[in-house]
């Protein structure tokens, strides 16, 4: 990217640090937080920024004073090793993130083939998110769920939520967690020890920004009310305060019975109905932007099988990129560290390969 460009940045990122400064702009809370999970995107960009400036100063100044002084040839070597990889580092901050990589996101995960050994997996999923997102400190909440009669999940919707303003927050880690997952293993009601193969599908989209580009018709919704069901708690099954809404254009249903009003219901509901929305907007502008260049981690299509969990090896394989462990006990419980480091580094690869692309083209 040109100098001014990356100029432009930094003067961005000081307005940003200024803007941040005044209290009347944390007396919106939504445009304080929006302003801070930019400033700390910029942030690692102008800091390496800095870093190269200073370091190319200095290697000018070390080239100049060698001619005088031979001593400083090998600190001049040293500094031009050092600039070479500050520009490699500045080069791969600039290439173009995912715009909504700082957002926090709703998961819903159904059953899918094999019944109720599917919906028992299922819940095995959910609760490998969850521990997943306790170890990172992130919020579980569950907004509607459908048990199966031996306590898995026919389908379950949830709102995972980061604390702070981090470049990098949920959607950056669970987005490449949607698609078909399948698993192989005895299923509780198999008597004869036979291994069944049986799928949960996993959709993950991020939260819509407080202004959304979609706009929702009232006209195009069809609301209803019903009971909430649930285990505990106060008021649960009495009054039916869960509710569920039906975007009927594109078919899109939402339900959420977690709040304690129906009211409450009704706009929690509303929000994810336009983050679903959203985010079938943004695939589709994406696939039709580029079709001739699709990544391997970013575009799969969602109904494909993306993983597979073999319990009689242990082994968990994620079928995009090539990868396989033998650690499936615990990446269920919640250590998936090692499996989305790698789809980060493909996804990471991918947009370094077609930002190339484009420089040459341009």
């Amino acid at each position: 990217m040109a100098d001014h460009s990356v100029r432009a940045l930094v003067e961005e990122h000081s307005g940003l640090e200024a803007r941040l400064a005044d209290p009347d702009v944390h007396a919106d809370q939504a445009l304080a937080r929006r302003l801070g999970r930019r400033y700390a995107e910029l942030a690692p960009i102008v800091a390496t920024a800095g870093e190269l400036q200073r370091a190319e100063a200095d290697l000018t100044d070390a080239r100049e004073l060698a001619d005088e002084d031979p001593a400083f040839a090998a600190e001049a070597e040293t500094l031009a090793a050092s600039v070479a990889s500050l520009r490699e580092r500045l080069g791969e901050l600039l290439v173009p993130r995912d715009p909504a990589d700082s957002h926090d996101v709703v998961v819903e995960v159904k059953s899918g083939e094999g019944g109720e050994e599917s919906a028992l997996f299922a819940g095995d999923l959910l609760r490998m998110y969850s521990r997943y997102a306790e170890r990172r400190g992130w919020k579980v909440a569950v907004l509607a769920a459908t048990e199966s009669d031996l306590g898995g999940f026919k389908d379950v919707t949830v709102t995972v939520t980061a604390p702070g303003n981090d470049a990098d927050g949920v959607w950056a880690w669970l987005k490449y967690e949607g698609g078909v997952h399948r698993v192989q293993r005895v299923p509780v009601t198999e008597s004869q020890g036979r291994i069944h193969t049986s799928a949960a599908g996993v959709l993950v989209y991020p939260e819509a920004d407080e202004a959304p580009d979609v706009e929702i018709d009232e006209k195009d919704l069809r609301i209803d009310v019903f009971r909430s069901s649930g285990k505990g708690g106060q008021g649960v099954n009495t009054t039916d305060s869960a509710v569920r809404i039906t975007h009927l254009p594109t078919g899109v249903v939402v339900s959420c019975q977690n709040e304690r009003s129906q009211l409450q219901n009704k706009a929690r509901a509303m929000e994810v109905l336009r983050s679903r929305l959203q985010a079938i907007a943004d695939e589709s502008a994406a696939q039709q932007a580029s079709d001739d260049r699709r990544s391997q981690v970013r575009t799969v299509d969602r109904s494909e099988r993306v993983r597979t969990y073999n319990f009689p090896e242990n082994r968990i394989s994620d079928h995009r990129i090539g990868y396989k462990s033998h650690d499936l006990d615990r990446v269920l419980d919640g250590e998936l560290g090692g499996v989305l480091d790698a789809l980060r580094a493909a996804d990471r690869a991918e947009r370094l390969a077609t930002a190339a692309q484009d420089e040459v083209r341009s």
